[in-house]
């Protein structure tokens, strides 16, 4: 095989690019850095679950177990897109379009990862809200937005016909990303105020705020983006995110509900599908 000068961002000519699942499985293999890069999460994540089973396994509490049923989904969600991923299931090679630095180029793209955060990140969303006694309504829009924010994050990593429509699914994703960061920044900590909750969820929320502000820049700098990075490196700043934003996370937040499952009890009972009864 010929190897281009961007070798190390697992770019390939037009006449090579590896075409069945299994030559894109070789492919990640070879490059031991991007493949450990997904291994690490796969362990990590059945770390993360088999800890997570345990610290709740004495929880009674329905909405302190509602908050660890949407924490354990996060690592569940994790080893399954990642196996996808280190399988070469969800990875394609993509021809950046014109006007791209590696225009031309057959570029291994991992859009796998997008749907672990379309799955695993609205349940982030779901226990923070749970936690912070917010109402379905903002639940459900935090959790829609980001929904949104994936999506349209894969769009813009999918679309090949024009860099400037690339861009443009990317600013549409950053929108959605804005929309999340209002309700997790202006709502939720007044809710959380005043649930009781607002030392562990400022907590986290400056967590998930910093944290997940990494992800749009990397994508920005990666291969998919200007190229400043390689797939490699792009891949390793995403698991190195994950470990942080997503089992970092649920367990400092599983730890607090643990030791304070009666104040999570007292959260605006009936807060969540509860409804108002009209006025005659």
């Amino acid at each position: 095989m010929t190897v281009p000068a961007f070798a190390d961002l697992l770019t390939v000519a037009s006449t090579t690019v590896p075409e069945t699942q299994f030559e894109i499985f070789q492919e990640v293999a070879a490059n031991q850095s991007l493949a450990l890069s997904f291994w690490s999460n796969i362990a990590l994540a059945g770390i993360a679950i088999l800890l997570f089973v345990y610290m709740g396994r004495g929880v009674d509490d329905p909405r302190a177990k509602l908050i660890f049923v949407a924490t354990l989904m996060v690592p569940l969600v994790s080893i399954s897109s990642y196996t996808g991923l280190v399988s070469g299931l969800t990875i394609s090679f993509l021809e950046m379009p014109a006007g791209h630095p590696l225009a031309g180029e057959e570029v291994l793209t991992m859009w796998g990862r997008y749907l672990t955060w379309a799955f695993s990140t609205p349940m982030i969303l779901l226990a923070l809200g749970l936690l912070a006694g917010s109402d379905l309504t903002k639940i459900f829009t935090a959790v829609v937005m980001d929904v949104g924010m994936c999506v349209t994050g894969l769009a813009a990593a999918l679309t090949t016909s024009s860099l400037l429509l690339r861009w443009f699914w990317y600013l549409i994703s950053c929108a959605f990303f804005v929309a999340v960061l209002y309700i997790l920044l202006v709502e939720w900590p007044k809710d959380a105020a005043a649930a009781g909750t607002d030392d562990i969820f400022n907590t986290l929320k400056v967590l998930t705020v910093v944290l997940w502000l990494g992800y749009p820049i990397l994508w920005a700098l990666g291969a998919e983006g200007f190229a400043l990075l390689s797939v490699a490196q792009t891949s390793w700043g995403y698991s190195i995110l994950d470990w942080v934003a997503k089992y970092g996370f649920g367990f400092l937040l599983l730890r607090w509900v643990v030791n304070n499952e009666t104040l999570v009890a007292t959260i605006a009972a009936g807060t969540v599908g509860s409804a108002t009864p009209a006025d005659d």
